[in-house]
């Protein structure tokens, strides 16, 4: 397996990780008997639950990039250092964004976006190249 294709798998494991930070977050938010029922209406989630979800959501985004990304060089065999690393940064970036969008702290979330989709573009560039 490519290092960028591992990359890609600790990314979905990140994914993973996100997906249950939410949910436990959304479940203490809304209780149980929501989170259980057949939510017929909205639920609204603020705080931390709600900046857990709206990472998470940017995850799912990011990752339909960095996935194209690695199965481009993969499949294009274009695999090098530098792409390698490039795959890793993302991974970085990624957990990392979670702390960054939690706390709140203005810009840096998305200065940490920045690194994970620069990492991205620049794989693609690499493979054009």
């Amino acid at each position: 397996m490519t290092p960028e294709l591992t990359a890609l798998a600790c990314a979905g494991l990140v994914q993973i990780v996100q997906f249950c930070m939410y949910s436990v977050a959304a479940n203490l938010q809304v209780g149980t008997s929501t989170a259980l029922g057949p939510r017929d209406t909205q639920v609204t989630l603020t705080g931390t639950a709600g900046r857990l979800q709206r990472a998470l959501n940017n995850h799912f985004e990011g990752l339909i990039l960095f996935t194209l990304a690695v199965m481009v060089v993969t499949l294009g065999e274009a695999s090098t250092f530098f792409t390698q690393v490039c795959a890793w940064i993302y991974v970085a970036a990624r957990i990392a964004y979670v702390p960054a969008y939690v706390s709140g702290i203005p810009g840096l979330r998305s200065g940490v976006w920045s690194v994970g989709m620069l990492a991205t573009t620049l794989i693609l560039l690499a493979a054009l190249l």
